[in-house]
């Protein structure tokens, strides 16, 4: 079928109007660093985000850590070594890299203040790393009507 005939340019105009009424905003909470979790998360993150999904990867303790240390999502046990090891075999990136693709694509990197604090950083220390510090009433509302998963 021509793509100059009406009936077509109209089914395309449809799918990218469906495509963006179906984006939505999509918070990955990270608790844990290891690579299960983390590639759990990185890999439908990036995937969320090259769907035109608005993706928020909020990081918290040990995955907050791991972070700033620039560990997030290396093998922790002798599983998770051939598991990462298996997936390097099958061309797949790691977490880290999942993340810097993602974030690329429009995901955002952020954490709670009172966490952050907590963790033993100063807000200020983290930027770069993290695209936003925020208050937990400002991360709340921004979970309203979002799909959630926590890892």
């Amino acid at each position: 079928m021509d793509s100059t005939h009406p009936e077509c340019l109209l089914l395309k105009v449809d799918s990218c109007i469906v495509a963006r009424l179906m984006a939505g905003r999509v918070f990955f909470f990270l608790q844990h660093a290891t690579y299960e979790p983390a590639f759990q998360a990185a890999s439908m993150g990036i995937t969320a985000a090259a769907m035109g999904d608005e993706v928020y990867f909020v990081f918290a303790f040990d995955a907050l850590r791991a972070l700033v240390r620039g560990s997030f999502g290396l093998p922790h046990t002798e599983k998770e070594l051939s598991e990462s090891a298996r997936a390097e075999g099958l061309g797949v990136p790691v977490p880290a890299r999942m993340l810097e693709e993602a974030r690329a694509l429009g995901a955002k990197l952020v954490a709670c203040d009172t966490t952050v604090r907590i963790c033993g950083y100063a807000p200020e220390e983290l930027k770069g790393t993290l695209d936003e510090v925020m208050g937990l009433a400002s991360l709340w509302r921004l979970t309203a009507g979002a799909r959630t998963l926590a890892l």
